[in-house]
């Protein structure tokens, strides 16, 4: 199987994964939004709303990796896999808003806790445990970054089902509605603190800081311990869609440099190439005069 076939299967791989987790979390904050109601449970209203951004994100990165396939343009001339960052973008904002709404109410009832419908609880937090977990074992195993971030935001999911299953418990044996208030602060603190997380690597990557992990002075060290570099600068480094990754520099090298090519090779090979799929590289002599300015 060639290089390109193989990415191709990944890629079929990857979009049916997201299309089946999609559908799993869809379906159940569907069923989540009525239950929240039923049960009067701000706890259940509060993962409700968390449940429904992922959906979004969901759907988002369903799309976005089909229309990341598209090829270049004289006008996307990375092609279209920088679109990949709407979905995060859009759905940070979201949930910043949603959550915003219900920790309002969260606090609220703080003051005058009203009772839940504990039974029910139990029920759909059981429920939630088993559609989040069967996404979980869904999305195990995926290969791209995509896949591992929607993995990750899915065992938090379980793990706040979890939560919602322990406060019901506690309510099942004494009668104190004030936990179920209680549990929807920590639960849409802790999904505050990860939005607001993913949020940062997302502007990060809009911005075009360096990637994360790359170190440019590291780079530079490394690359004037090759042999005829006499000096390397402008070197501008930044990421496509958080995965692929582009740089450029200037090398200065030594006189009487022959094998030129050589020498790109070996800076080249200073960097990964899994990530790193524009290197591109110029080269000056120690007299010339570089025409760019940072």
């Amino acid at each position: 199987m060639s290089q390109e076939q193989q990415h191709q299967h990944q890629h079929r791989g990857s979009d049916e994964n997201l299309k089946i987790a999609f559908f799993l979390n869809l379906g159940f904050t569907l069923l989540e939004i009525a239950g929240g109601f039923w049960t009067n449970s701000i706890a259940i209203l509060t993962d409700a709303v968390h449940d429904l951004g992922d959906s979004v994100s969901l759907g988002l990165a369903w799309y976005f990796e089909k229309l990341s396939l598209r090829k270049r343009t004289p006008r996307h001339t990375y092609g279209y896999r920088r679109f990949r960052l709407l979905g995060g973008l859009i759905t940070g904002l979201m949930l910043l808003a949603g959550l915003g709404f219900v920790l309002f109410h969260a606090f609220g009832r703080l003051n005058d806790p009203q009772e839940v419908r504990v039974p029910g609880m139990l029920v759909l937090a059981i429920l939630g445990i088993a559609f989040n977990g069967a996404a979980v074992l869904r999305m195990k195993g995926g290969s791209s970054l995509t896949e591992k971030l929607v993995s990750w935001h899915l065992i938090e999911d379980t793990l706040g089902w979890f939560a919602v299953l322990v406060g019901a418990g506690i309510m099942m044996i004494w009668n104190v509605p004030i936990v179920d208030p209680i549990l929807s602060i920590g639960i849409s603190l802790i999904v505050l603190w990860n939005v607001g997380r993913n949020l940062k690597k997302v502007f990060s990557v809009l911005l075009q800081t360096a990637p994360e992990g790359f170190n440019t002075d590291q780079f530079e060290c490394r690359a004037l311990g090759i042999d005829g570099v006499d000096s390397i600068h402008h070197i501008h480094c930044w990421s496509i869609d958080g995965e692929s990754h582009v740089l450029s520099a200037h090398l200065v090298l030594t006189p009487g440099v022959k094998d030129i090519a050589a020498i790109k090779e070996q800076v080249r090979d200073l960097v990964d190439p899994n990530q790193f799929e524009h290197v591109t590289l110029e080269t000056e002599g120690p007299d010339d005069d570089c025409p760019q300015s940072d």
